[in-house]
């Protein structure tokens, strides 16, 4: 999809406010028969899930059968779901959100905090870690690290043609954020705290604010600084 499909989605969808509700009381399989809602339970112990929209007219209607209610909102007219996190063949640790229209590739590590929006592709084995936000329709590519905090922007506003690209192999480092369109070339680096505004070439170190280009990877001295630890990828043992 593109920003402006992507955009016409969210504006087209119905907007929901999702809500899970324990509650206590004398109700059977009947009282729940066209809430529009999922129910579980039996005997005196019922779980809802759904729609607070429909939801609280129907607590409403049956307060005077209901003893106890807990009620949890873990949104507010949101537009869109989540991903379905069964569908991902990566580590994704708890805490990290995806958007559904994201793509993970297998043996990635999407780790706490991380944010990845709708739209976003990311490669094989490749860790975005903690906090870190890819922004809708941002590309990154197989075996590549991008850091704690780090931003790669999204397009739909202000919309932009093209999204951020990260090619295979690239390190980004914590807090740096790469302005949409931006393309940043295979096997680079661009640096803690760096403003990418500009394309990235292949095999070079980036780091400023702006961001240019300050040396080559391989005239890095220490090159275990950058170095990808395979071990850390994988979902399986």
């Amino acid at each position: 999809m593109n920003s402006k499909q992507i955009a016409a989605l969210i504006a087209g969808s119905r907007k929901t406010t999702p809500a899970l509700v324990f509650l206590q009381g004398c109700l059977t399989p009947r009282d729940f028969r066209g809430a529009g809602f999922e129910w579980f339970g039996g005997g005196d112990f019922w779980v809802l899930i759904g729609d607070d929209g429909l939801i609280e007219p129907w607590l409403t209607r049956h307060r005077a059968e209901i003893s106890r209610c807990h009620v949890e909102i873990t949104g507010r007219y949101s537009a869109l779901p989540l991903i379905d996190l069964r569908t991902v063949e990566a580590r994704v640790e708890p805490g990290a959100v995806i958007r559904r229209g994201a793509r993970i590739g297998r043996d990635c590590v999407i780790m706490m905090g991380a944010v990845i929006n709708i739209g976003a592709e990311i490669g094989p084995r490749t860790m975005i870690d903690m906090n870190a936000v890819i922004g809708a329709r941002a590309i990154v590519g197989r075996n590549c690290h991008i850091g704690a905090g780090a931003v790669l922007a999204g397009i739909l506003e202000p919309p932009s043609a093209q999204p951020v690209v990260v090619g295979d192999g690239v390190l980004v480092g914590a807090n740096a954020v790469v302005l949409e369109g931006v393309r940043v070339g295979r096997g680079s680096v661009v640096a803690a705290g760096a403003v990418v505004t500009k394309n990235v070439p292949p095999g070079v170190v980036a780091a400023g604010v702006p961001a240019v280009v300050v040396k080559k990877v391989k005239d890095i001295a220490s090159p275990s600084k950058i170095a990808i630890v395979p071990g850390l990828r994988g979902h399986r043992r």
